[in-house]
């Protein structure tokens, strides 16, 4: 199905997405017993499998033993941490987020649904939100989880000393979030307070009708651990403390990490996996070979799978089989400019640049069957994407873009500063795309570019700094909740990038607060991506649509196909942000691949 032919938006989850043919997992069925041949009657079947938590596993389901999941993170970047709330980027695509409940949880249609808070509610002035938390829910130290574990989780993530780098996040959300957050204001005064053990209440900036959406990222730490230990205490089996489905049970730094299912869970996201073991599979050209080894199980294909590892999966119909594509978090990327410093300051210079880029030729050549061309920053799909309206506003012209980058003063890029393209710890993909844009840049323009794939943390740090260290790079985001106040309001001013608008911060902010008309609403946050577009601040290149590859052992009703058809490993995966973790088991096809990991 081409994107343009997608059907018409009925709910949420058909905002989805038109993608790609899909293929569905193999269904491997277990040959028929046979009857003894010696004139015995034949042993009674055994009984159900049934994992440490007393869930029953469906009837092809491998021993316990065989209930390992195997999972690769990416060995070029290191992971300091298992905890969102400690670092966000330094979790580096390991399996984290298993040692307790967010408060919401996602199925595989995006749909909102009951983790850690039974229900929730909002008063009349649209400002107050309250949580109910699951009662059962327990710290396998033997403590309940209560409100304040909560509570001092997001004053962790707003203080200052901690300097969490996902505070942005809440940044204009939460009541008083950013005040404290640039230490104007104790911790204690931000919109999240106790009422009592099991009732949490949230108090907002403005109306946010997303909210629930977006406190999927909550995922809490328990409060006495963390004061006695400090963020980082689940680093550390022998400090670590879980009332998630999971326990860590090893973590040899850099080697591997091992989780263990949780016996005294309480909660409704009950696993059959019994273990999971993270390895450090290092260069992302390691992974191919490490999955067709049967060395690991999974393979996150978002910017990690090289166009040479697509050809051979395209090429081999085992292989294609496993490939399962998807629209992941809705990830777009694109080139980002400093606009506060020159040559970037000026409109002319950044016009020239966004007409260079041959979206065609980079999506036939490097990006092929994982992305699609991007005119604008929301994907066909998402709540108010527009990318139609945007496609012929910086086309592919290059005597048009030579005659811009000449009335800004550098005529065949005579007199432009030698650039520095920055990209943060990318796989073979982005890259590739990178150095592709490089070579058009020089070629077409006269302009040196050279592309520095950075370690993870010191691009961060340098994104981060005011000013900005990033004066050019490629970069990608994907969503956090579905609604384009997230998507969009990663540019607000004060954000991840220099630029700045006043009309379209105010766009973005009526809107996203907007309890109206639903089209109304969609209607302010287009004009808004209409500004970002055309001020070319930001040039969009292509929207990831990333397939995964999945061994035909790994089953489960996470894993069959959603509600437009596609059946993949959904975001945000493997974790207790989503159900896919109590929805995935291993099958007996396993022992035909390998043998129960150590």
């Amino acid at each position: 199905m081409s994107w343009s032919q997608l059907p018409s938006r009925t709910q949420r989850t058909a905002l989805l997405l038109l993608v790609l043919v899909a293929a569905l997992l193999l269904q491997a069925c277990a040959p028929a017993a046979t009857a003894p041949d010696d004139g015995q009657e034949a042993a009674a079947p055994a009984g159900p499998v049934v994992n440490t938590l007393g869930k029953e596993l469906p009837a092809d389901a491998a021993p316990l033993d065989q209930q390992v999941l195997v999972y690769p993170y990416n060995g070029w970047r290191t992971f300091t941490t298992i905890d969102f709330f400690q670092a966000v980027y330094e979790r580096a695509d390991s399996l984290t987020d298993l040692l307790s409940d967010a408060l919401v949880r996602l199925d595989k249609d995006f749909q909102v649904n009951p983790g850690a808070a039974t229900e929730w509610s909002v008063d009349e002035s649209g400002l107050v939100w309250i949580f109910k938390l699951d009662p059962n829910l327990m710290w396998n130290d033997g403590t309940p989880v209560t409100a304040d574990d909560y509570v001092a989780t997001f004053r962790y993530g707003a203080d200052p000393e901690h300097a969490w780098d996902f505070s942005w996040y809440y940044q204009g959300v939460i009541r008083n979030w950013t005040q404290a957050v640039a230490g104007e204001v104790p911790v204690e005064e931000i919109g999240v307070r106790a009422v009592d053990a099991q009732t949490l209440e949230f108090t907002t900036e403005a109306p946010a009708p997303f909210l629930p959406a977006m406190l999927v990222y909550s995922a809490t730490f328990q409060k006495a651990a963390l004061e006695a230990h400090g963020g980082l205490y689940n680093s550390n089996p022998e400090t670590s403390v879980s009332a998630g489905p999971y326990q860590l049970v090893e973590w040899t730094k850099d080697q591997r990490l091992v989780y263990a299912i949780n016996p005294d869970y309480k909660g409704t996201n009950v696993p059959y996996i019994e273990r999971i073991v993270v390895v450090n599979i290092g260069q992302p050209s390691q992974l191919m070979p490490a999955y067709e080894a049967n060395e690991i199980d999974f393979v996150n294909g978002g910017g990690t799978l090289s166009p040479a590892d697509l050809e051979i999966i395209g090429a081999d119909p085992d292989l294609n089989a496993q490939y399962h594509p998807h629209y992941g978090d809705f990830r777009t990327y694109y080139f980002a400019f400093d606009t506060s410093q020159p040559p970037f300051d000026n409109l002319l210079v950044r016009q020239a640049f966004a007409h260079v880029l041959d979206r065609d030729t980079i999506l036939a050549n490097v990006v092929k069957r994982q992305g699609m061309a991007a005119y604008s920053f929301l994907m066909p799909g998402f709540p108010a994407a527009n990318s139609s309206a945007h496609q012929e506003t910086y086309a592919f012209n290059v005597e048009g873009a030579q005659q811009l980058l000449a009335e800004a003063g550098y005529p065949n890029g005579e007199g432009f500063p030698k650039l520095t393209l920055k990209l943060r710890a990318e796989g073979p993909t982005p890259l590739a795309v990178a150095q592709a844009y490089a070579a058009a840049l020089k070629e077409s323009l006269g302009i040196e570019v050279e592309v520095n794939n950075m370690d993870f943390k010191a691009f961060m740090d340098e994104l981060n700094a005011k000013p900005t260290g990033v004066q050019f790079t490629l970069i990608s985001y994907g969503m956090d909740y579905l609604d384009p106040s997230n998507m969009l309001g990663v540019f607000l001013s004060g954000g991840r990038h220099p630029w700045s608008n006043a009309e379209y911060d105010s766009l973005v902010r009526e809107a996203s607060s907007f309890t109206g008309d639903p089209a109304e609403r969609v209607q302010m946050f287009q004009e808004a991506e209409t500004i970002l577009v055309n001020d070319a601040a930001f040039v969009f290149a292509y929207h990831q649509t990333p397939g995964d590859l999945i061994k035909p052992y790994l089953k489960g009703p996470a894993l069959e196909p959603d509600a437009n058809g596609v059946a993949a490993w959904h975001w945000p995966g493997f974790s207790s942000f989503s159900d896919l973790l109590s929805g995935v088991y291993i099958s007996n096809e396993v022992s035909n691949y390998r043998q129960a990991p150590d």
